[in-house]
């Protein structure tokens, strides 16, 4: 076992999986001799060299591009996209390319490619690096869309997506980057992408979270657990495709349900979530499904952002009113 934090669970996956396949390459803006902005492809190029890690120039476009004809011509091409909100010039290469691929050759080329990119908001930065874009990818078919929030998934959510034929947006909530350290294997496993984990068993109301805030879930649970409030917590980890078996299993046990995400309010995860537990579970239901979301703005520059943040009483606050109802 090893005690590493989110970063160094990166580094340990993409390490041991370049040992592994002499496919994977690794590149992206300062990925290589700096180690990636937050550090997670530190001394990759330092072992592996050049031709494997490497620094692009500033073009998230060429970036994604490029990974597009890699992987089609049989590498496995890992990229970092240093801020989820510098993205954007590189959708017409994601969606219209890379989530198509598969489609517009019948099946004849798949694009095993990971799209890396720190996301959301916590750590005071500029514009264009806070935003949580999920919601975009999740809606275009081709495209699977992967939120770890531990170590342990992290590696093996990464090694999954790495492994998979089809094209992996994978996004990293940058706010608990170096938050916590856990225990995790160092011998080769994976954790399945589109299977949700149960972190906490309950009886009362089942809170659905992904990224970051299944900690901030876990701080408000702690208290009402107090008042005596059963909460069973899941930890979502694929956006698309969505786990819905475990969702309705725990809806249908706890007759009440709550979603909590970091991203906008509207046509967000959440949604899409709600509508899920209306079709499947409504004759169980004991209370309207609810969800708690940042708010329909831009997330504010460094001095209000903290009021576009989710804190745990503001979990714990609506739980209960859900709970109540």
């Amino acid at each position: 076992m090893a005690l590493l934090n989110n970063i160094g669970a990166l580094t340990h996956a993409l390490d041991s999986e370049m040992e592994r396949d002499n496919s994977i390459i690794v590149y992206g803006e300062d990925v290589g001799y700096e180690g990636g902005v937050f550090r997670a492809t530190v001394r990759l190029q330092e072992k592996y060299g050049k031709e494997r890690c490497f620094d692009t120039p500033l073009s998230e476009a060429a970036i994604v591009g490029s990974a597009v004809g890699a992987a089609i011509n049989g590498l496995k091409p890992v990229v970092e996209i240093q801020f989820s909100g510098f993205v954007l010039p590189a959708l017409n290469q994601i969606l219209a390319h890379a989530a198509r691929m598969r489609n517009r050759s019948r099946g004849k080329y798949s694009l095993p490619m990971v799209i890396r990119m720190p996301y959301g908001g916590g750590i005071r930065a500029l514009e264009h690096h806070s935003e949580s874009l999920e919601a975009i990818f999740s809606h275009i078919p081709g495209l699977k869309v992967v939120i770890p929030s531990t170590p342990y998934d992290t590696k093996g959510l990464l090694l999954a997506a790495i492994r998979d034929p089809d094209p992996v947006i994978f996004m990293e909530p940058k706010r608990i980057y170096r938050a916590f350290k856990q225990e995790v294997p160092e011998e080769d496993y994976i954790v399945p992408i589109g299977k949700a984990k149960i972190v906490k068993k309950g009886s009362d109301i089942t809170v659905v979270a992904w990224g970051a805030l299944v900690r901030e879930t876990q701080k408000a649970i702690e208290e009402l657990e107090k008042e005596g409030i059963s909460v069973e917590l899941i930890d979502l980890r694929t956006i698309s495709p969505i786990d819905k078996d475990t969702i309705i299993d725990s809806v249908k046990k706890t007759g009440r349900f709550l979603v909590v995400h970091e991203a906008v309010k509207s046509f967000g995860a959440g949604a899409e979530l709600i509508s899920i537990v209306n079709e499947k579970a409504f004759l169980h239901l004991e209370a309207p499904p609810t969800r708690l979301t940042g708010f329909d703005i831009t997330v504010p520059l460094p001095r209000g952002e903290h009021h576009f943040m989710i804190e745990p009483k503001q979990i714990a606050k609506k739980i209960k009113k859900v709970v109540k109802f």
